[in-house]
């Protein structure tokens, strides 16, 4: 069985913690899906993984396309996970729900600590999991650096 992570964003933006999160995934050769709620602003987080240098390049594509089921990293809008993701990213207040964790290995639900929407969901997204019984991990950087707050569930 998965596990929720959720990261209250303070300090970084999404897209350099979404890029260090998918660095990380990859490197243990697993598939993600990155779940949002808006197209555009799936578009723009894809321009954002294209910057940087060789070493930092992410393979991955946006939804939509015939090679969806080959990207080690998909962006969507769906549901479903047709590149068969071992880890579902949601953001932008994206659909996380404790039925799916089990068939995860982990769920990400990144939010930004200075939208009180996107903290609204998280709390709920948060309080879902806990009383569905999955383990569950709350993670800030308010100090800096990222440190576990909370750690809720057993495997």
């Amino acid at each position: 069985m998965g596990k929720a992570l959720f990261y209250h964003l303070t300090r970084d933006p999404l897209e350099v913690t979404a890029h260090n999160l998918l660095s990380r995934a990859l490197a243990q050769e697993m598939r993600v899906m990155v779940r949002g709620r808006d197209m555009e602003r799936l578009t723009g987080l894809d321009a954002a993984l294209w910057q940087g240098d060789k070493a930092s390049f992410l393979p991955h594509g946006l939804a939509g396309g015939r090679h969806d089921a080959d990207q080690p990293i998909l962006l969507s809008t769906a549901r479903e996970a047709p590149n068969r993701a071992h880890i579902i990213m949601a953001i932008d207040r994206a659909e996380a729900t404790p039925e799916e964790v089990p068939g995860l290995e982990r769920l990400w639900v990144l939010f930004n600590g200075h939208d009180a929407e996107e903290l609204g969901q998280a709390r709920a997204q948060w309080k879902a999991m806990t009383a569905a019984g999955v383990e569950a991990e709350y993670w800030s950087q308010e100090s800096g650096r990222w440190e576990c707050k909370a750690r809720s569930g057993t495997a």
